[in-house]
């Protein structure tokens, strides 16, 4: 547990201007490394995507993956930034164990991509993000700590290295100082996020996968006495792995640097580690200065000098933004600002849109996607994208309701089959004999035996209390297995008492 003392997030409010700064890891979806021609696939047996490049060893040249090139052009039109007419490399030294060339091929102050900005809105408020740079660099390797109940070398036995992530393209996105957005910035750097990992999706450079380290946070937050100019020293919290927990460790942040202000201490520049399970930080290590990464030019590397022809070609491929995509689409499905930020939420949009486009109607897309694939989704600890049924498949099963062959409760086993790989909806409904029950005589012939069970409910419809028809409703539905149309049953229990009266 955390032994850290907290002041009251809006007593530090009142004393404070939170200042931002963040730093985004993507990793790119290439099919090889940065500078080698290893897989990146992810989950592969440990150290068994490794070449000499990729682990450093002597006399093994690096060569610049040209499709990594192109998507962190396309990531920095996207976020509106310059694209450098000329770039180079640089080494960043440093020795831990998962670096095994002790230093990380990065670019330092000639990047790629530069001085660009994104607007997000947060409670109906837009709030400008300036981004600094957007640079290419390799991903490090991998710790494995066994032992440890956290997962973290604290406490472990021994710990492995597995180098199949070494040398994964990466594109780190830093932004400046953000400024002015007060008790929302938690929130602001939630949504920051969050664009990002839409925007790049769209782009389709990468999975943005944060529970797989494919989309990684380093949240810096400092303090600012209110009417000052002068920035306080800021702390880094390194790799929060979801978009929820980016609002919680700044807010714990922000009150634990506010204790320590109010008291008269000072903050130590360093990094902090997150904890979930706490929902906590803790001290990591003393943050380095650029200067002390002792960066030079990578002298095994040409310089990059994409072609005004080739980066006005790639801007012609860049969609939407994610925020005017989704005010269009919210605007064309008629959904509520509430239904598309729940949508947003559940990572739902693409798959609705998608169950839209196959003839589904937007409501009917999005109750569907909302309600029984993301109970399954979580029941299996899986995202609603990862769910094995298609767009098609959703906007089949509701065709089938629509043409009354089946009611939302039989659609619920037919999803069921689908998730299980029975087959396509119709195929289903018609193998299993789920089909409801057209029959108006057999419809009739369960009603009157319901009627003949339950007396005493019949004898209160006839007397005029209509709402006790509902018992009777569930009873004929239950001897027809839910294959018949409520309102049809309704209509015959209702025809049936009222007669002769």
């Amino acid at each position: 547990m955390s032994m850290d003392e907290l002041m009251d997030f809006d007593e530090v409010m009142d004393l404070y201007e939170p200042v931002l700064g963040l730093e985004v890891h993507v990793e790119l979806n290439t099919a090889s490394k940065m500078f080698c021609s290893c897989s990146t696939a992810f989950g592969a047996e440990p150290n068994s995507q490794t070449c000499p490049v990729c682990l450093g060893l002597p006399g093994a040249l690096p060569v610049v993956n040209a499709k990594a090139v192109e998507s962190a052009i396309r990531i920095g039109l996207a976020l509106n930034c310059s694209i450098a007419d000329w770039c180079r490399f640089a080494r960043k030294n440093y020795f831990y164990p998962d670096m095994t060339k002790n230093f990380q091929t990065s670019q330092y102050d000639e990047p790629l991509c530069f001085d660009g900005s994104v607007d997000i809105e947060v409670d109906q408020q837009t709030y400008t993000i300036p981004i600094e740079r957007a640079h290419m660099e390799e991903d490090a390797g991998k710790s494995v700590h066994r032992g440890s109940s956290t997962g973290r070398i604290t406490g472990a036995a021994y710990s492995l290295m597995d180098y199949n992530r070494a040398g994964v393209p990466l594109i780190e996105i830093v932004t400046r100082p953000v400024m002015g957005t007060g008790a929302a910035a938690p929130e602001v750097a939630r949504a920051y996020v969050t664009f990002l990992r839409d925007m790049i999706r769209a782009l389709g450079v990468s999975d943005v996968r944060m529970e797989q380290g494919s989309l990684r946070c380093d949240a810096n937050v400092s303090l600012m006495p209110k009417g000052s100019t002068t920035l306080g020293t800021r702390t880094e919290t390194k790799n929060v792995n979801s978009l929820r927990s980016i609002a919680k460790a700044l807010r714990y942040e922000i009150c634990r640097q506010g204790a320590i202000l109010a008291r008269g201490g000072t903050v130590t520049q360093e990094t902090r580690h997150w904890h979930e399970d706490g929902a906590y930080t803790s001290a990591g290590r003393s943050k380095e200065q650029a200067e002390d990464y002792r960066y030079f030019p990578e002298p095994d590397l040409v310089p990059v000098a994409p072609s005004r022809t080739w980066v006005d070609e790639l801007r012609a491929t860049i969609p939407l933004n994610p925020t005017m995509r989704r005010a269009a689409l919210r605007e064309a499905w008629g959904f509520t600002e509430n239904q598309m930020r729940d949508a947003v939420a559940a990572q739902a949009v693409d798959l609705i849109e998608a169950t839209i486009e196959a003839g589904c109607s937007p409501q009917a897309a999005a109750k569907w996607w909302m309600t029984e694939l993301t109970r399954r989704a979580n029941a299996d600890g899986l995202g609603l994208d990862e769910l094995p049924i298609t767009g098609a498949q959703v906007a089949q099963v509701q065709e089938l309701v629509d043409e009354g062959l089946i009611n939302d409760k039989v659609a619920r086993q037919v999803f069921e089959a689908v998730l299980a790989g029975d087959g396509a909806p119709r195929a289903i409904v018609e193998s299993r004999g789920l089909a409801m029950v057209a029959d108006t005589s057999a419809l009739q012939e369960a009603v009157d035996a319901v009627i003949a069970d339950n007396p005493d409910v019949a004898a209160k419809i006839r007397d005029g209390k209509v709402q006790a028809v509902g018992a009777l409703i569930g009873a004929v539905m239950g001897r027809m297995s839910g294959k018949a149309d409520a309102a049809k049953v309704r209509e015959l229990i209702l025809e049936t008492l009222t007669e002769g009266n």
